[in-house]
Parts: C-alpha cells; structure tokens; sequence
C-alpha cells in the first residue's frame, strides 16, 4: 500500500515533499527576483531610449507640438506623425504576433500567440524630466494561443510507502502543446516624449487572462487508485493569470501607421485555482504588429 502524500491525506504530506517544496520556494523567490531586476533594467532603458530622443526642450508652454517643420519659403512641410498622436491624444488599434521563451526552470518552454490591441491616448503631456510623456490605456485579444512544453514522460521521485520506506518512483508527467485564447483587459502604457518624427518609446505594466484546453503548466498525473501508486492530486489548472511588464517603440512608416516592437516579461499563474499551482514563473516575450492611428 501506498501512503497518500499529494492532497488526499494532505495533512500528513511526506517530510520528502516538504523539503521538495521547501526548495522549490528558494528558486522561485531567485526567479522572481531576475524578474524584478529584469522590468526594472526595462524601465530604466525606456527612460534612456526617450531621453536619447528627447534632448533639449521636447514641447511649447501648452503642451502641443508643432505637427510639421517648415523647411523655408515654397518647401513642402514635413510630417511629424509622432506630435500628431500626441496632440490627437489618437487611437491605436492592429494586428500583433508574440513569441517567447521560459526562464530558469521553465527554459525548456515556448509560446507563441497573436491577435489584436485597441488603446487611447489619454492625457496630455505630463512634464516629468527624462520620464515626460502621456498615459495611455489599451487591452489585447488573442484568439490564438499555443504554449510547447517537453513531450509527456516519466520523471523519478522519492516515495513512502505505508511502512515509512522511502523508495524511488517514477510518475507519469504531462507535457506536449497546449492550446487557448488570452484577453488582457488592462494595458498601463507610458509613452516617453520624444523629439522625433518617427519614433516613439514606451513603457507598459498589463494584466491579463489564459485559458486553455487542458490543464497548463503539466505536472505530475493525478491518480487516485492506491493499486497504481500513491494517490496524487497533480492537476494544475485551465484558468492563469499573465502579470506583466515591458518596453517598446513605434516605428511611424507614415502619418497613421506604424510597426510596432515589444519585449516584456511575463508570469504566468493560476493563483492556487488548481490542485498544483507550479506556474511560469519567468519568461521573455517579444511583440511585433501593425498599427493603425485614428
């Protein structure tokens, strides 16, 4: 017989998981401190990549822009879609396609997923040194989403027996594509006042929601057969959350479009909605899109 150690009996759970997951708490809090070094080395590059762009004197006393320069007597203007937006306080709306990578113990994960962002330029420019600029708030949809973890396999673990032996198991764990939709209802975005035509950085805090068609991160297969093994509750869940944050730029082609690039960092959760809540704990995605300016 095997003595119940993953949520049946969870009151008597083996001293190997409590060091397992003693351990596991170590690396995470690691973890979760590269990501905090990550999106403040992020901050602090969008706070020079503007400044770079902004040199001396970025607006006129009212806040607005000239939208074109004038070259001299009979020379044709040349646009400025950069002040347009942040005169127009405009809309902005395309298409977007991501790719990432997991970080530390979740390197062996990849993501892709696209679909589209809506947002608007809500304030004028707000006078802060190298941080000036404008809020703006927007959300994305992603009908596709795909994660692509290590195929389902074996993996050993220490078991304990009803006697109190400890004996070396090996337990079915999950791993494949996962597939579903995301909606990132809140997008935080600090567009850095800049001197130039065509460029304009930025800097974003989001949140957002995953679901997927089966249970994501894989873990360790639940059982509640005693005949087959200990009794395991290893289900994580279908529903994370996507806490994140990041850089950018818009590159304007022309007066109301532009190419857009991102990189952000991502955790991935369910918040304990699971039996198991391993998570993502850390991973680097990078944006790319077409934006329309309204």
């Amino acid at each position: 017989m095997w003595r119940s150690f993953f949520g049946k009996d969870r009151d008597r759970r083996s001293r190997e998981w409590g060091l397992r997951d003693q351990g596991l708490r170590m690396r995470r809090g690691e973890i979760l401190r590269r990501v905090e070094g990550i999106v403040l080395f992020l901050l602090l590059a969008g706070a020079v990549m503007a400044a770079a762009q902004t040199g001396n004197g970025t607006a006129n006393s009212t806040g607005a822009d000239q939208s074109t320069m004038m070259m001299g007597p009979g020379i044709h203007s040349i646009p400025n879609p950069v002040a347009d937006v942040r005169n127009n306080r405009s809309w902005e709306y395309g298409p977007f396609a991501n790719w990432g990578t997991g970080v530390g113990d979740r390197s062996d994960y990849k993501f892709f997923f696209a679909g589209f962002d809506l947002a608007k330029v809500l304030t004028p420019v707000v006078h802060a040194g190298i941080f000036s600029g404008q809020f703006e708030y927007g959300g994305e949809i992603m009908p596709l989403w795909q994660a692509y973890t290590p195929p389902p396999h074996e993996q050993a673990y220490t078991c304990e027996t009803m006697t109190g032996q400890f004996i070396t198991c090996d337990l079915p764990f999950g791993g494949g594509t996962f597939y579903g939709v995301s909606i990132m209802p809140v997008i935080f975005r600090w567009n850095f006042l800049t001197r130039s035509r065509r460029i304009q950085p930025w800097f974003q805090a989001a949140g957002g929601l995953i679901y997927t068609t089966h249970k994501f991160p894989p873990n360790v297969m639940s059982n509640n057969n005693p005949a087959k093994g200990p009794i395991i509750d290893g289900g994580t869940s279908v529903w994370n959350f996507s806490p994140q944050g990041g850089i950018g730029v818009h590159y304007f082609l022309k007066p109301g479009r532009s190419i857009d690039l991102g990189v952000n960092a991502v955790h991935i959760s369910s918040a304990s909605l699971g039996d198991r809540n391993p998570g993502v704990n850390a991973s680097i995605q990078i944006q790319a899109g077409y934006t329309f300016w309204k």
